[in-house]
């Protein structure tokens, strides 16, 4: 179940510092470290984070998603290793056409208030949120089945257990539970009642200027308090569930603080002078922080491969918003044209990449499904694979028609200049390495890049609003291990199929929008998958990823290892690359020495 983590999760990959900025962030780090390092009752942990919440409301949350992990739970949840766990269901019974589950409750769940957690809330939750057509909910994607894209029904049994019913069998369903429980006796009201415009307004509620003791949550913390800029406080939920086998309530950790550090070399700066208890490791300063293990009293964990990685993509939509084409029609053939795809994956020297920005620590990525997946295809099993070649990228761009001039300028078959800009998150420094390398490899293909690092809410609107960009490149783009989880990325319909995205419920409409052949095929396999029996979902998978390398709606380029510094008073850390480091957050301990941060 994926979203906007690549620009979001509480625990990012960090970039090297840059020297240059020492004295600067030196002042900063100075200024938080006294904030937070204030005397606090109870045992704290503080982490970092480059990007605040742009709502507290789970369903609209596009920038900030990695504090949904404390403050909810869904019927099930994955561990470390992401084998399917209960969380608010104790238990859960599957028919035997696949059709139809019923889960059944903890008896005694509450909401963070105190208020008991009932299957209303269920109910309530996938019928008036999830599937309601007058709200944008991440959630459709994954809830929709089939070719007729229908949702499952869901009906109470009693107060203890739901039943869903699926039109079709869908074997990635039970993973799909997951999903966040909201609570009907806070919400309900804001689905009823409608703004001057016939919205629900549910589309409104849980602003980021919403009192923290007006969001009820269901997981191991709550919102305490939020100060822009600053940070984001969490104070565990006394009213929590888990206990361990002595009896004692969980989380162990009173309070968590995200401290909002707008520059990643800030994080490192504070996480070595002791003001963090987390950072993660980029390759580029392992060896740096491998010579302070012992002294600076942390410890790196290895989870492996990411299963986020860096990816480049073109804007393949030709649709007209107001009349106006999103993207220059020129632009917009080229990008439109496998071969000028598949010459620029050519063209793009990553093994440079994989040894510059990330000390060869880590992978060339081809693949959208991850290597820990059972159903990733490896090169020897057929997945096409772009190796650096300047002399198969130009003789691609010339059977296109493209030409050269006698100075080695790239032109089309009409004489305009190949020319377009390069979009990426200012905030990444992966990024900013990434970009200028990207635009440098281009230009020997004739090409010219022109670089546009913006900053990070700018990149998330022109995603998934304003649709207008050229080229963008992301980091920490989702692979999967369950195929379907990214099925909001393949279908033509899904909030996350960036490279040709349709408007989602409330934007403005376009026209014009084509949908090629082979982009519709993924999606098609991408519904057979879901309903097809094992061997078969090997197969159809397979076929997706073969599909996704030979058009190319993404270029995948370098995946690093997922590492990560956490101090040792910390105890009971099992960082994942699959699930991160505070999937067991309730798990957590400190020892007697973090009475204060």
């Amino acid at each position: 179940m994926r979203r906007l983590t690549t620009l979001t999760t509480i625990h990012r990959r960090q970039p090297p510092a840059i020297i240059g900025f020492i004295l600067a962030l030196v002042l900063v780090s100075c200024v938080q470290t006294n904030l937070l390092h204030k005397a606090v009752a109870g045992s704290q942990i503080i982490v970092s984070s480059s990007i605040e919440p742009n709502t507290f409301n789970p369903q609209l949350m596009e920038q900030g998603v990695g504090i949904l992990s404390l403050l909810y739970e869904g019927l099930i949840r994955e561990n470390g290793r992401g084998k399917i766990e209960p969380a608010l269901a104790r238990s859960w019974d599957i028919s035997e056409d696949q059709k139809r589950i019923i889960f059944t409750l903890r008896k005694g769940l509450k909401w963070s208030d105190g208020e008991p957690l009932t299957a209303d809330d269920v109910v309530f939750t996938y019928k008036d949120i999830y599937t309601n057509a007058a709200i944008p909910s991440y959630a459709k994607d994954f809830l929709q089945i089939g070719k007729t894209r229908s949702f499952p029904t869901i009906k109470k049994l009693d107060n203890w257990r739901v039943e869903f019913t699926l039109p079709e069998p869908f074997a990635p369903f039970l993973r799909t539970t997951k999903l966040e429980i909201l609570p009907a006796h806070i919400l309900r009201s804001s689905i009823i009642k409608k703004d001057s415009a016939g919205r629900p307004l549910f589309l409104s509620i849980w602003g980021t200027d919403t009192p923290p003791n007006q969001i009820v949550s269901n997981g191991a913390y709550k919102l305490e308090s939020y100060v822009p800029g600053e940070r984001i406080t969490f104070r565990k939920n006394s009213y929590y569930w888990r206990k361990d086998g002595q009896s004692h309530t969980q989380p162990y950790i009173d309070r968590i603080v995200q401290s909002t550090v707008s520059n990643n070399d800030t994080a490192l700066i504070q996480f070595r002078s002791g003001s963090l208890d987390f950072i993660d490791v980029n390759p580029n300063y392992f060896s740096l922080l491998k010579r302070e293990e012992k002294q600076g009293e942390f410890t790196i964990y290895n989870g492996g491969s990411q299963t986020g990685t860096t990816a480049m993509m073109f804007n393949l939509n030709t649709g007209r918003r107001n009349g106006q084409p999103l993207i220059d029609p020129i632009k917009s053939r080229w990008f439109n044209t496998v071969e000028f795809r598949q010459a620029v994956a050519h063209s793009i020297n990553r093994p440079r990449m994989l040894n510059n920005l990330f000390a060869g620590v880590g992978a060339l990525q081809n693949s959208p499904i991850a290597v820990q997946s059972p159903y990733y295809l490896s090169q020897e099993a057929g997945l096409p694979v772009y190796d650096y070649n300047l002399k198969k990228a130009k003789a691609l761009l010339l059977k296109a028609g493209f030409r050269y001039n006698n100075q080695g300028q790239l032109s089309d078959v009409d004489g305009n200049r190949v020319r377009f800009t390069l979009t990426a998150n200012v905030g990444n420094k992966v990024l900013q390495n990434m970009a200028p390398l990207i635009q440098e490899d281009l230009s020997q293909i004739g090409i010219q890049v022109d670089l546009n690092l913006i900053a990070v809410g700018l990149v998330v609107d022109k995603l998934t609003n304003r649709l207008d960009w050229d080229c963008q490149i992301l980091d920490g783009f989702p692979m999967t291990i369950e195929p379907n989880e990214a099925v909001n990325i393949w279908s033509t319909v899904g909030n996350w199929h960036f490279f040709n995205r349709q408007p989602q419920a409330g934007q403005k409409p376009i026209t014009g929008q084509q949908v090629a052949d082979w982009e519709q095929k993924i999606a098609d396999l991408y519904i057979q998958g879901a309903a097809a029996n094992e061997a078969q979902r090997q197969q159809i998978y397979a076929e997706t990823q073969r599909l996704s390398q030979e058009y190319l709606p993404f270029i995948y380029l370098v995946n690093s290892l997922s590492m990560v510094s956490v101090r040792n008073r910390i105890q009971g850390v099992k960082h994942s690359a699959l699930q991160g480091t505070f999937w067991n957050v309730y798990e957590l301990k400190t020892n007697p020495r973090s009475s204060t941060s």
